[in-house]
């Protein structure tokens, strides 16, 4: 098949092993939350837990993700654009609150809670473990349960939004 320029400078996305439940996304894809939305870009589930998954994430001013927690999820955020305020578990089990902005960065470990509150509209870049459904909600504005919320699921759209 001859190649014109619109299909040459086209980048074709590789067949990808995705995790159970995740089959048929076609990447990339954007959930509406309470407080914003979720670009997924990538999800890839490799041999012996291997993975990650890759999103970028907005949060409007004013609103907040929910206080949580993962049992196996790993996850590092780095804000792109705005302010926020993060609130993470240290060693000791206290909530340490700290108000950061663009270019900083900041990981996640199980079991530690966390959240963020946004000062401004944020945008943030995930890039974590593959364990996406893996979430313990101890607060939320919404009253959302634990694990992916299916209604917020059943309406993705394709595509960055």
């Amino acid at each position: 098949m001859a190649e014109n320029s619109e299909t040459k400078n086209k980048l074709r996305r590789p067949k990808m092993p995705r995790p159970r439940g995740y089959e048929n996304y076609k990447f990339p894809f954007t959930v509406e939350k309470p407080w914003g939305k979720e670009v997924w870009l990538e999800l890839w589930q490799g041999q012996r837990g291997h993975g990650y998954c890759y999103k970028r994430i907005y949060i409007r001013k004013g609103t907040k993700t929910s206080l949580q927690f993962h049992k196996r999820k790993i996850e590092t955020n780095y804000i792109i654009k705005g302010k926020a305020e993060v609130w993470l578990e240290n060693d000791s089990g206290n909530i340490i609150k700290k108000k950061i902005g663009t270019g900083s960065s900041f990981t996640i470990i199980p079991p530690r809670k966390h959240r963020v509150i946004a000062l401004t509209n944020v945008i943030l870049q995930e890039v974590s473990t593959p364990d996406v459904d893996d979430i313990i909600r101890l607060q939320d504005d919404a009253g959302r349960g634990n694990g992916r919320i299916e209604s917020e699921h059943s309406k993705i759209k394709h595509g960055i939004f």
